[in-house]
């Protein structure tokens, strides 16, 4: 196994707060590590200091190899950085922002511009190449950026919250793009607020809360944590609600809950239950329009081991 990214008791103090009490982490080459927290956890510093951007108080980290105090300037050249808001020029076009940024880079201005070129038919905006960026769509200046990331060939990528103030379909352009990184090799670590986003792009997730580590593992093996499965039907008739909340009491291991008008739900401790439920909605002639057994989502699991649900209203403040 070779680590792309390696970090041992780092910490970070802001005056009395502290912002990181002695985290570690480790992505294999060629993963995705989703990195989630609520409101002030310190995922955001952490990554900080992983680009180099901060220095920890403690603690020590290796990116691609090299160490991120001793020979920072070598894992710069190793990693490339997307925030959460896109940061090109929007007074340059689209390909004058990534020549500059590879020209920044030490590249030739012929290497550059063929780098820009590349980058930009790989990201679907050569048409768009000679406009201004303040012309772009938000999810258009989001490639850009991501593209502006990638000029280096760099071998290691933070994403952090790539997605936000995307819409759905702009989202899943992102989540391809990303896809694509990781199949040609490239590490990535990425924060976001969206569980789904962790579920869908990442290999292992870690949950950060008051500068620790609280959880690391797989998105599915983290789910299981929970314990069993819940089982959730909807009936074609309203009417037929509480029929069918009398059945799933008999079969789930607490009282049904209705998380939506026409939905009920119920945690089973085995995938057995799903046959009888079949069963005993047949011979009582109910029928459903939906009948799903499921793992618990990562927003529960989330809030089991959190306290609190991950939405726009727990994001990290800017400062940790």
């Amino acid at each position: 196994m070779t680590l792309a990214i390696e970090a041992h008791g780092l910490t970070k103090r802001y005056g009395s707060t502290q912002a990181l009490a002695g985290i570690d982490l480790e992505v294999e080459e060629g993963r995705v590590l989703g990195v989630l927290g609520p409101n002030g956890a310190g995922k955001t510093t952490a990554v900080r200091i992983l680009a180099t951007l901060l220095t920890p108080d403690s603690g020590t980290a290796r990116v691609a190899g090299h160490d991120i105090v001793t020979d920072a300037s070598a894992v710069r050249r190793s990693i490339g950085l997307t925030g959460q808001y896109a940061s090109v020029d929007e007074d340059l076009t689209g390909l004058e922002n990534l020549v500059m940024i590879g020209r920044l880079l030490d590249l030739s201005t012929r290497a550059a511009k063929a780098r820009a070129d590349e980058l930009l038919a790989e990201f679907d905006l050569t048409d768009a190449s000679k406009r201004l960026a303040k012309t772009y769509s938000g999810g258009m200046r989001r490639r850009l950026d991501l593209a502006a990331s990638l000029i280096g060939r760099p071998s290691v990528v933070y994403l952090d919250e790539p997605t936000t103030g995307l819409d759905p379909g702009k989202r899943d352009d992102v989540w391809d793009m990303v896809r694509a990184l990781v199949a040609k090799g490239t590490t990535v670590l990425l924060t976001t607020q969206y569980l789904e986003e962790a579920d869908a792009l990442a290999n292992e997730i870690t949950v950060i809360d008051h500068g620790r580590i609280i959880a690391h593992d797989t998105p599915q093996a983290l789910k299981r944590q929970l314990g069993g499965q819940t089982l959730e039907v909807r009936p074609v008739d309203p009417h037929d609600l509480p029929r069918v909340r009398t059945l799933l009491a008999r079969v789930g291991t607490r009282e049904p809950e209705q998380p939506a008008p026409d939905l009920l739900s119920v945690p089973v401790s085995d995938d057995t239950a799903l046959a009888r439920v079949v069963g005993e909605l047949a011979a009582d002639g109910i029928a459903v329009s939906e009948l799903s057994l499921r793992l618990p989502s990562l927003d529960e699991v989330f809030y089991s081991l959190t306290g609190q649900t991950q939405s726009a209203d727990t994001l990290e403040g800017a400062a940790l």
